[in-house]
């Protein structure tokens, strides 16, 4: 029976109608209403170096460690590529998530799916991780390699970082795709595949997942994904995370999405609650660039162009802002703006002090030894990220 494997991270079809006119008059299209992009903002989001991370979970019976130091060290990651940068130029973070080798899945789409595309939104990402269940089953690790190489939206920019993890300990051959074909395919992208076997490094080595990483131009890896996370608490921990929650009082939601957005927000404020580092590393991401939130927050949004506060209808803005002037309203913004920036920096002052205190802990953490899931993606992503001219300091 086919038991564990783990990490690996529409198009809508627009109906048409036929005229009943013999010759129907041509019609020009309706001009689509876009939102103002200021001067710059486009061709610095077209431009940004990107990078890029799929995780191929496997959600098979034997997982649920494997899942849970994924979603505990979620943040630890992010964190990782705060200063990414390629060129002197800011990076931008997306990640995409598939489940993998789970019996609750259909047998047709090689019990397979693709949870998340890839996306800057991070609370989406951190949503649908605590929401993963086990169940099963068959993991097929060339066919889900395949479809995240096929389905995902790749950069074409050859100097992008683009990188999946998966991880399993289930022979890598299983399924019908051939492991090769696929890891060549992801080659030919430039996508570089790391394996995270889980289980001793010599039944990695025989059951395909060393020889997997060395076609496909990655790093093999091997963790006990049952292992507890160790989570070192710094002095500093408890004012950085009740920061982080302090920070959702300045965001405003805008549209349809932006209610349903700040429940996620402090729905994930909640999940990594549960455990206190993960708290702080949550509201070490929440104080970064990388947090973008301009899809439904008015202050993410107006900054980078996205949405323009004049053309707002009363009913797409938050309730701090309706029945107000135009200028009432920009002085809402700016006063939000001005105390999120000031927590930012506050998180950020003690996020310093948090790592200067961490540094001789995690030397003598590392001495311990032992491979989980964040350190075996912080170490190949080190290497990775610098052959692509990326600089993380």
């Amino acid at each position: 029976m086919l038991k564990h494997s783990l990490l690996c991270l529409g198009l809508l079809a627009l109906p048409t109608t036929a005229s009943a006119e013999p010759n129907p008059p041509t019609k020009k299209p309706a001009p689509q209403s876009r939102p103002a992009v200021s001067p710059g903002t486009l061709e610095a989001a077209i431009s940004a170096p990107r990078v890029q991370i799929a995780l191929l979970l496997d959600t098979s019976s034997s997982m649920d460690g494997l899942i849970e130091q994924t979603k505990r060290q979620l943040w630890t990651v992010v964190n990782a590529f705060q200063n990414a940068r390629r060129d002197g130029q800011a990076a931008k973070l997306e990640i995409a998530l598939y489940e993998y080798g789970n019996d609750g899945l259909s047998s047709e789409g090689g019990f397979i799916r693709q949870v998340m595309p890839l996306t800057t939104d991070l609370d989406r990402v951190s949503e649908q991780l605590f929401a993963l269940k086990t169940n099963g089953g068959s993991e097929f690790c060339g066919q889900v390699i395949q479809k995240a190489t096929q389905q995902l939206e790749w950069s074409k920019e050859k100097k992008d970082l683009k990188l999946i993890y998966i991880a399993g300990n289930e022979p890598f051959s299983q399924g019908p795709v051939a492991f090769k074909t696929a890891l060549g395919a992801a080659k030919e992208h430039g996508i570089v595949v790391n394996t995270i076997h889980c289980g001793p490094p010599e039944v990695g080595a025989n059951t395909g997942w060393a020889e997997a990483a060395r076609v496909a131009g990655g790093q093999p890896f091997n963790i006990d994904q049952n292992r507890a996370v160790a989570m070192i608490a710094a002095p500093q921990d408890e004012e950085i995370a009740k920061l982080g929650v302090e920070l959702n009082k300045t965001y405003l939601g805008y549209g349809r999405s932006g209610a349903e957005a700040k429940k996620r927000q402090v729905a994930q404020d909640a999940n990594a609650s549960t455990n206190a580092v993960s708290a702080t590393t949550r509201a070490m991401s929440k104080a970064s660039r990388l947090y973008d939130n301009s899809g439904w927050d008015l202050v993410d949004g107006t900054k980078q162009g996205k949405v323009k506060l004049e053309t707002l209808k009363e009913e797409d803005l938050p309730e701090e802002l309706r029945g107000k002037s135009v200028e009432e309203r920009k002085a809402v913004l700016e006063a939000k703006e001005k105390e999120r920036t000031e927590l930012q920096a506050r998180i950020q002052q003690l996020s310093a002090e948090r790592q200067q205190y961490l540094a001789g802990k995690e030397k003598e953490q590392a001495a311990e030894g032992g491979n989980t899931l964040d350190k075996a993606i912080l170490q190949s992503v080190q290497t990775q990220a610098k052959e692509q001219s990326f600089t993380l300091e």
